[in-house]
C-alpha cells in the first residue's frame, strides 16, 4: 500500500505485524518528519482537548491499555487526535498492530488482514488490531467484509472517521463498536501544544520563540485543528530561520503561511464592533456590506455558531412578519452549522445573510413584546377570566371555570366575541402591523379581528349603492353578536351565507347581493399580539432582546 497522510502504513498482509507492541502499521517519526508527526504524544497523559474520555476506566483509557478488547469508532473533526489515539494503540499494547487508509485499501487488502489474524489466533499468537483510517470511505460492501470478524474478535477494529458515522458507516457495524466522539480542540488545547512544540526537543527545541501576537494569529488560523497550527508553525520557524531571525514575529507568521492577520480579538472590542457593524448592515438592507463582515468573523476564527445564533435574533427582531420566512431561513443555518460544521457551513451562513439583508423589515415584534413586557413588569394585568381557566380537573365547574366560553371553531368565520385578556388589559393593542412585506395582509385583517373579538360596533359606512337593494338594508355586519353574518335577501332566497372575513371573492368583488365590506374587513390568517397603544398616539419604543454587537442581556456565554 502507498503511505497516506501524514503516516506511512504498514503492508496490510500483516509481513510487519511479527513484533507486538512494537507500533505495527507506523513507521518511527524521524528527524526530517514533520512538527504533526513529531509532537504526537507519546502517552495517553499527554492528550490534551479530549479529557471527556480520559477518565479512569473510559473505553479509550482501556483501548490503549489493551485491558479490554473492545472496537471502537473514533469520530471527530480534522486535527482533534484520532490518528494520534491510534499511534498510542500501536505502542502501548502488546498486541499485533495493523493499519491501512480507506482512501487506497480494498476488501482484498481486508481479508487478507482478517486471514492473518485468525491464523495467528489459531496459533496461539497475539490478537490483532486493525486501524483504518477515513473508515466513512469504505463501500458498504468493504464494510460488509468486516462484520464476522469484530463480531468473532478475530480483529478489534480501530476506525477513524470525519463524517458523522449514523450516515457513512453501515448500522450492524456501528453495532458491534463503541462510538467515542472527539470534540474539536479549543484555542487554550491548541495554544498550549503550540507551546510546547517551540520548547521540546521533539519538536523546535527552542531554536526560536514565538511572539504573542504571532502565537495568537497561529491559535486563530487553526481553527481547532491542532495539526493545521503546528504545520504553519514548522513553516513560520522555517522562514524566521531562512531570514536569520530568533523570534517568529507576527509578520514571519503572515509571510510564512500566505494569510493576512485580521485584527479581531474574540473577547474584546474588536469582535462587539463587528459583530454591531454586521447586525446593522443587515438591518440596513446592504447585503454586500453584511457579507463582509460575515468573511471578517469567519477568517478570523470566529465560533460559527455565535454567527448562527445573531442571525436566528435577527430573523425576528428585524425581519419578523415582514417575512415570516426569515425566521426558518435563519434556524436552517443554524442547524446546517452544527451538522456540517466549516468550512462548507460558510456556504449556509451565507444564504441567511443574504436573505436577511434583502427581505422586508418590520421590528413590530420586537416592539410588541417589549410592551408586553414593560406592561407586566409594571404590574398590569389580573387574574385568567373564568371562561379560559382549566376546566379538565374534578371540581373545575364548581368553581366556574370554562362556563360560558366560546368555542371558535363553532361559528363558521373561526372567531368569536369574547374576553382573553385580563380585565385591566381588555382593549389594549400591542401588535402594530406595518405595511412591508408579507405584514400588509396582516395589517388589513387585524382591524376586523379585533372588532370581532371585542365585540365593537361595525364601522361608519355611507349610503349603500343603490345597485345593492334590499340586501344591503338587510345584510347584518359580522361579529357584534357572534353570530354569522347573512347576506342576500328573505328566507325564501335560500341559506343564509356568512360573510367572509377573507376579503372579496376571488374577482375582487363582494359576494352578489351584499354591501361593499368596510376597508377593514380583507385579510390572510393573524394569530399577533402587540405593540400596546401609547397615549400620545404613537408606536411603542422598539425593544430588544439582545444588543447589536452581541452582547447578551443575561450574560450568555458566547461559545
Amino acid at each position: 500500500m502507498e503511505p497516506d497522510g501524514l503516516f506511512p502504513l504498514a503492508d496490510p498482509g500483516g509481513q510487519r505485524g511479527a513484533q507486538p507492541g512494537a507500533g505495527d502499521g507506523f513507521t518511527t517519526p524521524g528527524a526530517d518528519s514533520p512538527l504533526p508527526v513529531r509532537m504526537r504524544p507519546a502517552t495517553i497523559d499527554e492528550l490534551v482537548g479530549q479529557q471527556h474520555l480520559l477518565a479512569p476506566g473510559s473505553p479509550l483509557r482501556q483501548l490503549v491499555g489493551g485491558a479490554a478488547p473492545m472496537s471502537v469508532i473514533l469520530w471527530g473533526p480534522p486535527g482533534c487526535g484520532k490518528t494520534t489515539i491510534a499511534h498510542l494503540v500501536a505502542a502501548a499494547t502488546d498486541r499485533r498492530f495493523v493499519a491501512m487508509s480507506a482512501l487506497s485499501a480494498g476488501v482484498k487488502d481486508v481479508r487478507a488482514v482478517i486471514d492473518t489474524a485468525r491464523r495467528q489466533r489459531r496459533a496461539g499468537g497475539p490478537p490483532t488490531v486493525l486501524f483504518i483510517d477515513e473508515v466513512h470511505r469504505f463501500s458498504k460492501t468493504q464494510q460488509d467484509s468486516l462484520l464476522a470478524a469484530v463480531e468473532d474478535r478475530t480483529v478489534t477494529l480501530l476506525a477513524a472517521t470525519t463524517e458523522n458515522p449514523y450516515f457513512s458507516v453501515i448500522s450492524p457495524l456501528l453495532s458491534r463498536c463503541v462510538l467515542l466522539t472527539l470534540q474539536p480542540l479549543d484555542d487554550a488545547a491548541v495554544r498550549d501544544l503550540l507551546r510546547r512544540a517551540v520548547t521540546d526537543g521533539r519538536g523546535l527545541a527552542g531554536a526560536v520563540t514565538l511572539a504573542p501576537e504571532a502565537e495568537d494569529h497561529l491559535v486563530r488560523l487553526a481553527g481547532g485543528d491542532v495539526r493545521k497550527a503546528l504545520t504553519a508553525l514548522e513553516a513560520a520557524a522555517g522562514s524566521a530561520a531562512a531570514t536569520g531571525e530568533a523570534e517568529i514575529d507576527l509578520a514571519t507568521a503572515e509571510r510564512a503561511v500566505d494569510v493576512a492577520a485580521v485584527r479581531y480579538d474574540r473577547d474584546g472590542d474588536a469582535h462587539y464592533d463587528v459583530t454591531s457593524a454586521f447586525i446593522k448592515s443587515m438591518r440596513g438592507s446592504d447585503v454586500d456590506a453584511a457579507l463582509h463582515w460575515l468573511a471578517r468573523m469567519l477568517v478570523a476564527g470566529e465560533d460559527a455558531r455565535f454567527i448562527a445564533r445573531r442571525i436566528v435574533i435577527f430573523a425576528s427582531e428585524d425581519v419578523g412578519m415582514a417575512d415570516p420566512t426569515a425566521l426558518s431561513v435563519a434556524t436552517a443555518a443554524a442547524h446546517a452549522v452544527e451538522y456540517v460544521g466549516l468550512p462548507e457551513a460558510q456556504l449556509n451562513l451565507a444564504q441567511a445573510v443574504i436573505h436577511m439583508a434583502t427581505a422586508p423589515k418590520s421590528n413590530s415584534a420586537t416592539s410588541a413584546i417589549a410592551a408586553a413586557i414593560g406592561d407586566v413588569r409594571a404590574g398590569r394585568g389580573g387574574a385568567v377570566p373564568r371562561a379560559l381557566r382549566d376546566a379538565h380537573y374534578a371540581g373545575s365547574k364548581g368553581l366556574g371555570h370554562g362556563i360560558g366560553y366560546r368555542y371558535p371553531h363553532d361559528d363558521q368565520r373561526g372567531v368569536v366575541t369574547q374576553q382573553y385578556a385580563p380585565d385591566e388589559l381588555a382593549g389594549v393593542d400591542y401588535y402594530r402591523p406595518t405595511e412591508h412585506g408579507a405584514e400588509r395582509p396582516v395589517a388589513a385583517r387585524l382591524p376586523v379581528l379585533r372588532r370581532i373579538v371585542r365585540g365593537l360596533p361595525p364601522p361608519a359606512r355611507g349610503p349603500a349603492p343603490a345597485t345593492a337593494g334590499r340586501a344591503a338594508e338587510a345584510r347584518r355586519d359580522p361579529g357584534t353578536d357572534g353570530s354569522p353574518a347573512v347576506a342576500g335577501g328573505s328566507a325564501g332566497d335560500g341559506p343564509p351565507r356568512a360573510t367572509p372575513i377573507d376579503g372579496p371573492s376571488p374577482a375582487g368583488e363582494p359576494p352578489a347581493g351584499a354591501a361593499p365590506a368596510a376597508a377593514d374587513e380583507v385579510a390572510v390568517p393573524a394569530n399577533g399580539v402587540a405593540a400596546r397603544n401609547d397615549p400620545a398616539g404613537g408606536q411603542a419604543r422598539p425593544g430588544s432582546t439582545s444588543d447589536d454587537d452581541g452582547r447578551t442581556p443575561a450574560g450568555e456565554a458566547h461559545q
